[in-house]
């Protein structure tokens, strides 16, 4: 566990903060050379489901997009897809959801799921998957969203990407309530949890929630 996190590990009973209704996943649109990344895509959907939570998502039917939206269907939960209009040209969409929004732009594609979700979490994916997490993270340090987020570290897949936020403050950059900000575990039950629990650290940096 890093020095950094917010969690307190004393084992009392967290207070319920944040009622997660619904809550948007990050991921990769392959799956991956390890099928552990297939296990937690496909884990999270069913937890998700099972718990009565919707799940949020870009919308598409491939790599760990699709393990997650199939897994939450399975479970008869309630699965919501935004996809740009490029890629639903592209045939990309998944056709079995509960709800498909095609969007004319990638911006308006994370504005509408953000739009939709109380919470974020990040599970194995490339380029599209960071930025995603991190726009969320950094909406959350000017105080533009007071929704919790995490990375789901699924066989130390985000290692390297926690080390680098640990330097950071370690450098300076990150005062330590903005680190505690990004949640990290590898234990998809256990992360949820601490997302329903998280209680913002400090105040937000320059902005408020009012003020955006």
């Amino acid at each position: 566990m890093s020095k950094f996190d917010a969690v307190a590990a004393s084992g009392e009973p967290q207070p319920i903060c944040h009622d997660l209704k619904s809550v948007c996943v990050f991921c990769g649109s392959r799956t991956g050379t390890d099928p552990a990344y297939a296990a937690a895509a496909r884990a999270v959907g069913s937890l998700l489901a099972r718990q009565g939570r919707a799940v949020v998502y870009g919308g598409g039917h491939v790599g760990l997009m699709g393990v997650l939206a199939d897994a939450a269907l399975a479970e008869n939960g309630k699965v919501i897809g935004v996809i740009p209009q490029s890629l639903e040209d592209r045939e990309l969409g998944h056709r079995g959801l509960t709800e498909l929004h095609i969007v004319e732009t990638m911006h308006h594609r994370k504005a509408m799921m953000a739009e939709r979700s109380d919470a974020f979490i990040a599970l194995p994916g490339g380029l599209g998957t960071y930025e995603e997490i991190f726009e969320t993270a950094t909406w959350s340090l000017l105080g533009i969203q007071d929704k919790p987020l995490g990375f789901l570290n699924v066989n130390g897949y985000y290692d390297p990407i926690i080390q680098q936020l640990d330097l950071a403050a370690e450098a300076g950059f990150l005062l330590p309530d903005e680190r505690a900000l990004v949640l990290v575990d590898d234990d998809p039950e256990a992360l949820i949890h601490r997302l329903e629990t998280f209680c913002r650290p400090g105040q937000p940096k320059w902005m408020t929630l009012k003020e955006t």
